[in-house]
């Protein structure tokens, strides 16, 4: 706390520069939210000035409305959450018609995750963000949600599926960031490289990790639909050591880093290890102003410690 107390008070930002590159496009700051958690339109500006953060991704869009999962679909864990929500959304063209343009005009760099069931699906959510207005800088193809065509197996952990998606969205003209699952252990590097290899500028470092919760009471999960996934404070050394390793294994890959990130501190921890971007998700949805915070306390943090750029810390860890 007394650190934070100390970034708080007024310091001279001034020389200070946390823009930052991902593949072909720089954004004024890494700090991002991250999908699933910040809604689909501009319903965080109430709270941030959403001009001043890296990008807003939106939740997860699919090229279809969506209801989602049956309730109960978040629960309460130590350090975090697990959920279930199943991915409800109004789908692309809904989304574009009602929700972008105020987005927009809240100043907004938009990053647009989406999701399918199949590989058509992900081609036909591609269609439809074809001639993407200003503002609009990038697409998230979210490959870590449930395959339902090849049972509960998710694309992301198959190398030929990951290829497959990423090259049914070659049609989209904005850079894509493929969104993985960290349940694949030491198989993540393999599927970082099948989505390079298919068209992927970037990779986001990660998605929730599987889990279960049990109520001993009534004996049955808390969740409507049983396992859920895992997000918050408890997952984030899990999600460290997931972005170090595929640092170290592909260095020249551009990273968005997410897993229980709510301080400055966890920012310029997944930059030691390799990450150019940050999202912050879980610890939104308790505080909604968590976003703009941190990315005010990384200038303060800069300036206050240092280095002075951003760039400076991507990857300096000093391991044994």
């Amino acid at each position: 706390m007394a650190m934070i107390g100390r970034l708080r008070r007024r310091v001279d930002t001034s020389a200070v520069d946390t823009s930052t590159t991902i593949g072909s496009i720089t954004l004024p700051s890494p700090v991002m939210t991250a999908a699933g958690t910040a809604g689909h339109g501009a319903e965080l500006a109430a709270y941030n000035d959403l001009s001043a953060l890296g990008a807003v991704v939106v939740k997860s869009l699919s090229p279809y409305p969506w209801d989602g999962n049956a309730p109960v679909r978040v629960h309460a864990t130590w350090a975090g959450m697990i959920n279930s929500v199943g991915l409800q959304g109004p789908g692309v063209e809904g989304w574009r018609r009602d929700e972008l343009p105020a987005l927009l005009d809240a100043g907004a760099r938009v990053v647009v995750s989406i999701w399918g069931r199949s590989v058509e699906d992900y081609a036909e959510a591609a269609r439809q963000l074809t001639d993407l207005p200003d503002g609009v800088v990038a697409v998230e193809v979210n490959i870590s949600c449930p395959n339902t065509d090849h049972g509960n197996q998710l694309f992301a952990h198959d190398p030929q599926m990951t290829r497959d998606v990423l090259t049914a969205t070659s049609s989209l003209d904005v850079p894509r960031w493929a969104k993985l699952s960290p349940n694949v252990g030491p198989g993540l590097v393999e599927i970082a490289e099948a989505s390079l290899e298919a068209g992927a500028e970037a990779l986001t470092l990660s998605n929730t990790y599987f889990g279960l919760s049990i109520d001993p009471r009534t004996r049955k999960p808390h969740l409507g639909r049983g396992a859920g996934g895992v997000s918050g404070r408890a997952i984030h050394p899990l999600a460290v050591k997931a972005v170090h390793d595929v640092h170290t294994a592909l260095p020249d890959a551009p990273i968005v880093a997410a897993g229980g990130v709510a301080t400055v501190e966890d920012v310029v921890e997944f930059a030691l290890v390799g990450a150019v971007g940050v999202q912050i998700g879980t610890a939104t949805l308790a505080d909604p102003a968590t976003v703009g915070r941190v990315t005010t306390d990384l200038e303060r943090w800069c300036a206050s410690i240092g280095p002075r750029r951003f760039d400076d810390l991507v990857g300096a860890v000093e391991m044994p």
